[in-house]
């Protein structure tokens, strides 16, 4: 997850590198490249901070275009799955960062600009109406990607994935960030949830996944049409992923006629698209209501994921700024485990480690 910063006033002087080593391969890259290209080096600023070891800075050109450079430091980021999901992306006629050049040993790239503002900058949550646009372009942008999917060309997005991922809420949301031990009865409650978190997601048929697919990966070029970011740690699995990451956003949340409305919509065009088969085993290119149930347990597995991840953040790599945003996973967690029979055993275990009591199906606790 990535978000773009102000443009600071001080150039290259509000780039701070922690290791000089690191300082001086990048300045010895850099070099050639600005003399070939009429890049100036003084104008190199932050473009981005980002969940990850990666981040982004924006330098001009001699005309006063701009271009992106990733920074990731090959000992903890690895550019190839970037590389290899950038093509992939392109091919299906997306408009993602064109690679310039690439210093695999180092983690250096220049990337084409796609853009100084994400779409979630155009949003209010009150304003439905003038969101739908950007959704429905987002939307087919997603299907496109979907369509160009084969099995063996990306990561499986299988059981043991699936696993981890939920693992990430007891081992860092419950027992570090909330300082929670869970008893016999509260861990087999949780472990029921996930048993049936994770057979309902291997129901799904499997398509490219970009696994962060939200506004905030989504920049508005020029020409009004979108462009995507963040897209290194797709996989091919559930297609009800990426939908759940839109409309169940991590940073933005929309009251349920226009997640509907929404989803609904990319539901007809993935059935006509051939992506539900109203014969496959789902039925859920027949029934809408059976994709939206499906549709809802994948965004808890990724609620629950990310509620970890954020707690990680904060505590092992030193980020608090996504933790405040674990509220809403919270609540989103509540209204869909107050929907289903099967998960009220959850939503009473989500209650008990939030120290809160569900009302009328739903609760909003503190974080």
């Amino acid at each position: 997850m990535s978000h773009p910063l102000p443009t600071p006033p001080g150039g290259a002087s509000a780039v701070h590198w922690n290791d000089p080593a690191r300082q001086s391969a990048f300045e010895a890259w850099l070099a050639p490249l600005a003399a070939a290209r009429g890049l100036h080096p003084a104008s190199l600023r932050p473009a981005s901070a980002d969940a990850s070891f990666r981040r982004y800075l924006r330098i001009d050109d001699a005309q006063g275009a701009s271009l992106i450079v990733m920074d990731a430091p090959p000992d903890k980021e690895d550019c190839r799955p970037f590389v290899h999901v950038q093509g992939l992306m392109q091919a299906a006629g997306l408009r993602v960062p064109q690679i310039h050049a690439w210093d695999e040993a180092h983690g250096f790239m220049l990337l084409s600009d796609l853009g100084g503002q994400t779409v979630i900058e155009r949003l209010d949550p009150a304003r439905p109406q003038e969101a739908q646009a950007w959704y429905l372009q987002a939307v087919d942008l997603l299907i496109d990607w979907q369509r160009a999917s084969r099995e063996g060309v990306l990561p499986a997005y299988d059981e043991a994935l699936l696993r981890r991922e939920l693992q990430l809420f007891p081992d860092w949301y419950v027992a570090r960030h909330r300082e929670v031990r869970l008893d016999e009865v509260q861990q087999v409650s949780l472990a029921r949830a996930f048993d049936a978190i994770v057979a309902q997601n291997l129901a799904a048929p499997s398509v490219y996944v970009h696994r962060d697919f939200m506004m905030r990966n989504l920049m508005i070029g020029a020409d009004g049409r979108l462009g995507v970011l963040d897209f290194q740690d797709a996989v091919y699995g559930p297609i009800t992923y990426d939908i759940a990451s839109l409309m169940r956003d991590a940073f933005i949340s929309w009251e349920e006629d226009f997640v509907i409305d929404i989803t609904v919509r990319y539901w007809e065009k993935a059935r006509k698209a051939g992506l539900l088969g109203a014969a496959s085993p789902s039925g859920w290119g027949a029934d809408f209501g059976e994709f939206y149930r499906a549709v809802d347990f994948m965004a808890l597995q990724r609620h629950l994921k990310v509620a970890g991840i954020f707690a990680r953040l904060t505590l092992r790599d030193g980020k608090p700024k996504y933790l405040a945003d674990t509220p809403r996973f919270i609540a989103y967690m509540r209204q869909t485990c107050a929907r289903y029979r099967e998960l009220a055993p959850l939503l009473r275990l989500v209650d008990q480690i939030e120290g809160t009591q569900a009302a009328m199906g739903y609760a909003f606790g503190r974080v």
